[in-house]
């Protein structure tokens, strides 16, 4: 039997997801492998019924530059029981599997890792290699590597929010508009810097104090009144969405937004807009400071998960898949694909970024490096000791808005 390969993708999905898997199938037909593709993420793995087909030369050359994820993909997280009972050894003996390329970010590779544990434990002879993906930019990769799909998202969300400041300047209103980005604020702070956005709050930002509903706000505030003094009666504020999740629960609740709640009595912010969120608290906040402000709240975040790649991404995925069969080759295993600057490919093993309790921390942005202290410095617009006086003529109490009073720089 001809040997093979089987690949998933798991999480949700990032442009480039297709380059990827389909730049892996072409490697590895090149090279007389059989490429199999797994629907369903890993709940594929612990099921009696996977579904799978095989990958060839037409169907990998007519959707490797497409958005979207041609495997259907899930974000099933297999337990010690799955392990014990539902894993579906056959699958891999009965098509003679050497390879399990997983696609995916911080949590597709630590499940990897497991099922490489455990298929050595078994002791059956195959590998593993993970591609790492994610839109947030998060996985510690080395020299500030991106992840596959960072920059074709924060192209496309740079795209939307250049038109959303336009809108802005001719309407002459403030749009609020929210990033995805859970554990950190790439991809706000991409966007907010590709757009001169006067003011993009990100969790990192609060490195020197506590984040709270208040300060966030008065970040907002610190940009529309500084404007106001500079004759600006418009803009945008970018806000990641991971400054919400790191907030109080009861603040939220206090602040009298309406959510639903999971059974440990925690908002369900992933249920809801963010953008409208931030935008309701804002003009609340507007009126009782008699500030009058029109505000309206824009979304970036599942618009820019399917977007066809851009040319950095085609080359980089097709890296990155030509990668994983360069360290195959090599018997590399358990490990994730690093492609260097010069398209080296190195292999970063799992075990080593993960933490004691099998997770991948995940990578913040450098809030004190150059690329975010630049920005704030000489593009945000925010108020500072010098705007107290005039600022009195629009608020009572200016010091309150001061950027770096706020945050304790």
């Amino acid at each position: 039997m001809k040997d093979s390969i089987i690949i998933l993708c798991g999480g949700g999905p990032a442009p480039g997801m297709n380059t990827v898997v389909m730049s892996v199938a072409k490697t590895f037909l090149s090279n007389g492998y059989r490429v199999i593709g797994l629907h369903g993420g890993y709940s594929g793995l612990f099921s009696k019924t996977p579904r799978t087909e095989d990958i060839d030369f037409f169907k990998a050359d007519a959707y490797f530059n497409r958005g979207g994820s041609y495997l259907q993909m899930s974000r099933f997280k297999p337990t010690d029981k799955d392990f014990e009972e539902n894993f579906n050894l056959g699958l891999f003996q009965d098509n003679n599997i050497k390879l399990l390329v997983t696609v995916g970010g911080d949590d597709t590779a630590s499940t990897a890792n497991r099922i490489a544990k455990f298929l050595e434990a078994k002791q059956y002879p195959i590998h593993n290699i993970h591609i790492p993906k994610t839109i947030d930019n998060d996985l510690p990769l080395p020299q500030n590597t991106p992840t596959f799909g960072f920059n074709s998202a924060k192209n496309e969300g740079a795209h939307l929010a250049r038109t959303v400041y336009e809108d802005a300047r001719t309407s002459g209103n403030w749009l609020i508009i929210s990033a995805m980005g859970r554990s950190a604020g790439h991809l706000a702070l991409g966007i907010g810097e590709a757009t001169h956005c006067p003011m993009t709050i990100i969790p990192e930002m609060f490195n020197k104090t506590e984040i709270s509903l208040d300060k966030i706000v008065k970040l907002a505030l610190s940009a529309i009144i500084k404007r106001k003094l500079l004759g600006i009666g418009y803009g945008t504020v970018v806000v990641a969405e991971g400054v919400f999740h790191d907030l109080d629960p009861q603040e939220i609740k206090n602040a009298g937004v309406s959510m639903t709640y999971d059974e440990h009595g925690h908002p369900e912010l992933g249920k809801i807009s963010k953008a409208v969120l931030f935008n309701d608290i804002l003009e609340k906040e507007f009126k009782k400071i008699g500030l009058k402000v029109k505000t309206r709240p824009v979304e970036i975040g599942y618009d820019v998960r399917c977007q066809d790649p851009i040319a950095y991404d085609l080359t980089y995925c097709s890296e990155l898949a030509m990668g994983a069969y360069e360290l195959f080759k090599k018997g590399e295993t358990g490990c994730m694909v690093y492609v260097d600057a010069f398209g080296e490919a190195k292999p970063l093993y799992l075990k080593d970024l993960q933490q004691a309790d099998g997770k991948i921390p995940p990578r913040r942005v450098a809030i004190d490096g150059g690329t975010a202290q630049n920005y704030f410095e000489h593009i945000c617009h925010f108020i500072t000791p010098a705007d107290y006086e005039a600022a009195r003529k629009i608020v009572a109490n200016p010091e309150d808005y001061d950027f770096k009073k706020i945050l304790n720089w």
